[in-house]
């Protein structure tokens, strides 16, 4: 994942509505895409689990746990930004929701 730009990014300060938005926004579709490839691979490990392609199962195995990983970096980033520069120095009631 790229890095997180803020344009805030003064450590002190609160993100606007928009800057919310967009972090929002770019969070979802960088989740989202990996998420759909994570369904369409586990679907595909059932179809040849059942078929009994052995061989397949266990690649198609290890790109499943390569997406997972790339997953829980992600999340652990974004919580990492959340924590740690963006709750701190919330001051509104919409950006100051805990996680």
């Amino acid at each position: 994942m790229a890095k997180v730009f803020v344009s805030a990014s003064l450590e002190n300060e609160e993100l606007t509505m928009e800057e919310r938005n967009l972090l929002s926004i770019a969070y979802k579709n960088v989740i989202g895409a990996r998420h759909a490839s994570w369904r369409i691979i586990s679907t595909i490990e059932q179809k040849e689990e059942s078929r009994g392609n052995e061989n397949h199962v266990s690649m198609i195995h290890d790109y499943r746990a390569e997406i997972e990983t790339e997953l829980c970096s992600i999340c652990d980033k974004i919580l990492k930004v959340l924590s740690s520069r963006v709750i701190p120095v919330a001051k509104a009631g919409d950006s100051s929701v805990p996680i």
